[in-house]
């Protein structure tokens, strides 16, 4: 084993692709375990006025409910939310590069080369994550500088159940 854990005989870019799932995973594992400890997450939440003209952070959970939190809180969930997006798209790429001699020695007599077949998937999963982040930044932005008035806040039903 070398000094990062990994079998000495690995190449560079394997172990790079390796690390990049692990912390990928790791990423996703602490998305899991804070958005349960904090009750919900904040891109999907909303941001109210209050009654006493102060701003109200709310979380949603599983659930549809809303979970109040500190504006820190709030950010915080917003931005390990957005992470989401980069850090799948970090580990499929590692792992279609793991698997990129494979499936190039595989479609060898294909209409479409394997390396070809590669970049047209890279490309579209480069896309596709690159909106979804640029979705979920942007619609943080907007709750972040337009809170929900007091008054709509007030007559919104928020709990669903799941029937």
């Amino acid at each position: 084993m070398g000094e990062d854990g990994l079998p000495e005989g690995m190449d560079r870019r394997t172990r790079i692709c390796i690390r990049v799932i692990v912390i990928g995973l790791l990423n996703f594992l602490a998305y899991t375990v804070v958005y349960v400890l904090i009750g919900g997450e904040a891109v999907n939440g909303w941001v109210r006025e209050a009654a006493d003209g102060g701003v109200v952070y709310l979380l949603k959970s599983w659930s549809q409910s809303e979970e109040k939190v500190r504006k820190a809180t709030f950010i915080y969930s917003a931005i390990h939310s957005i992470s989401i997006w980069p850090t799948v798209g970090a580990v499929m790429l590692a792992m279609l590069t793991l698997a990129k001699d494979r499936i190039v020695s595989a479609m060898h007599a294909t209409i479409v080369r394997g390396r070809t077949f590669i970049t047209i998937l890279a490309t579209i999963l480069i896309v596709i994550i690159s909106l979804a982040t640029m979705m979920f930044a942007r619609k943080f932005v907007e709750k972040m500088r337009n809170p929900e008035p007091y008054k709509e806040a007030a007559t919104r039903t928020v709990a669903r159940s799941w029937h």
